[in-house]
């Protein structure tokens, strides 16, 4: 009798995108979906790759270019910008943003709460 397959371990949600940014950072500029998916798993699909970075395009999080017959893709912001991206998704999301943003504020470590009244007082005002 032969012993089953062992089954393969989900990744957590959003851990290969993470991944992927993660590996579009290091590089030194634009790189081919051949090139992230040398730097991520051996077993990685080069489909599975293009997949999660179409994915990411349409998240606004990377920008692709073409050269010559394929794409060359790059993270669309630092990591503070992708940290804000996400942050402002979660927060669209939301039907009562008040709510949200006050949780937020109240849950903030006091230096942090601090950090973010230094930032709004300085920000430029948009009326």
């Amino acid at each position: 009798m032969t012993e089953p397959e062992p089954r393969r371990r989900r990744r957590a949600h959003g851990s290969l995108e993470t991944q992927v940014l993660g590996a579009l950072h290091e590089a030194d500029g634009p790189v081919t979906a051949g090139w992230v998916q040398e730097r991520l798993a051996a077993d990685l699909a080069y489909t599975t790759v293009m997949t999660v970075l179409a994915r990411l395009l349409a998240k606004h999080a990377v920008t692709r270019k073409r050269e010559g017959r394929s794409f060359v893709w790059m993270p669309a912001a630092d990591e503070a910008g992708l940290a804000a991206l996400k942050m402002r998704r979660v927060l669209d999301g939301e039907q009562d943003r008040r709510a949200v943003l006050a949780s937020f504020i109240t849950g903030l470590p006091e230096g942090d709460e601090q950090l973010l009244r230094e930032l709004l007082d300085q920000a430029p005002d948009e009326d």
